[in-house]
């Protein structure tokens, strides 16, 4: 399965409410910071919410 890794690149000051806590809800406590999620419908939904906010990478997860 893919894996996401996802950068929050710039402040979500000034921007809604609901904006900010997406931000907060895909595990950002930090500018600069960087996590990793697996890739599902849910999270990438989340991420089409701040894309603005964050930059995202994908890469291949190769688990035997």
């Amino acid at each position: 399965m893919a894996i996401l890794r996802i950068k929050y690149i710039r402040s979500a000051i000034g921007y809604p409410k609901d904006q900010k806590a997406t931000i907060r809800a895909l595990g950002f406590r930090k500018l600069q910071q960087t996590v990793e999620h697996e890739d599902h419908p849910a999270v990438r939904g989340m991420i089409r919410k701040v894309i603005h906010l964050v930059q995202v990478e994908e890469t291949i997860s190769e688990t035997l």
